[in-house]
């Protein structure tokens, strides 16, 4: 999709949110305009500076042991664990750094850990750190999975967000209806879009989008 417009988030020209208008189909909505965040997760430039951006919005008193990523994040977790650890935020690991994971997700979309990597998620404090959020589907699962691992969720950050928390967990996004509101999301069932017969342009995922 060629055509689409670009917000830079203000004071960091590098974090992008592209985005494109039409009808598209999303695992948990449909939603009025798609949100490319591939070469914010891909490219350097773009993750190192969404990283640090996302960074600044935590103080030296917090305590992070690990940072899940979810749809492909992990770039930009590596960079906002390298900015959150220069600024003095602290880990209780052993080694005193950061994990950096994701989730395995299985067939009934719940986020799995396997023995040699669950240690990452239990008796840890974790931020949990995704692409975008709208119904908070996704993020509701990773919770889910992170209270099933014994670990402890300290925090979520979202490039963009439509909602402010979860589960009285404050989302800090970069992004939000502030900035875009005319961003609307809607349940598969009750879609303005499909009611009045405009096709779907694409289905996506945090991964990307097909037209077929």
């Amino acid at each position: 999709m060629q055509n689409y417009n670009k917000i830079e988030y203000a004071g960091h020209s590098n974090v992008i949110l592209r985005i494109t208008p039409g009808h598209f189909v999303t695992p948990h909505s449909h939603v009025n305009y798609y949100m490319d965040l591939c070469d914010t997760k891909a490219r350097m430039k773009e993750a190192r500076a969404t990283g640090e951006a996302l960074a600044e919005m935590y103080l030296a008193s917090d305590v992070i042991d690990t940072i899940l990523c979810l749809n492909g994040m992990e770039v930009v977790g590596a960079y906002m664990a390298d900015t959150l650890t220069q600024a003095g935020i602290i880990s209780m690991n052993s080694h005193k750094t950061m994990y950096i994971t994701q989730p395995e997700t299985n067939v009934n979309g719940q986020m799995m850990f396997r023995e040699n990597n669950k240690h990452m998620i239990d008796g840890k404090k974790v931020l949990i750190l995704i692409d975008s959020v709208t119904t908070g589907g996704t993020l509701q699962a990773a919770l889910d999975s992170v209270r099933f691992y014994k670990g402890e969720a300290v925090g979520i950050s979202a490039v963009f967000s439509i909602a402010t928390q979860i589960e009285n967990t404050p989302i800090r996004a970069l992004f939000t209806k502030r900035d875009f509101p005319e961003y609307a999301s809607y349940s598969h069932d009750s879609c303005p879009l499909c009611k009045e017969g405009q096709p779907v342009d694409a289905i996506c995922n945090g991964y990307g989008f097909s037209t077929v």
